[in-house]
């Protein structure tokens, strides 16, 4: 019987500190807000703002690349080796 309040505690302590991680309202203390360089953009361009490609995936006869900087990501769609079209994903 003595157990069971000690393990309600101990669940809500744990819940209250999962809860301050989870889902924050912005950047936290010390960071700087990442502020992706435009809805839209070129491989070319947010390579050269420090983006990095993460994947890339084929998509008929195209290419998906997937970019992160940060919190920052773009999926650009690969016309040719030159020409791409991205756009932000959050």
């Amino acid at each position: 019987m003595k157990l069971l309040p000690l393990v309600t505690i101990v669940l809500f302590v744990a819940s209250r500190a999962f809860a301050q991680d989870v889902g924050g309202m912005g950047p936290k203390l010390g960071q700087d807000e990442v502020k992706p360089p435009a809805a839209t953009a070129s491989v070319r361009e947010l390579l050269s703002k420090g983006y990095e490609i993460k994947a890339a995936v084929p998509n008929g006869g195209k290419f998906v690349v997937f970019l992160q900087k940060d919190q920052s990501a773009y999926a650009c769609e690969m016309k040719s080796l030159t020409a791409s079209q991205c756009g932000t994903i959050n």
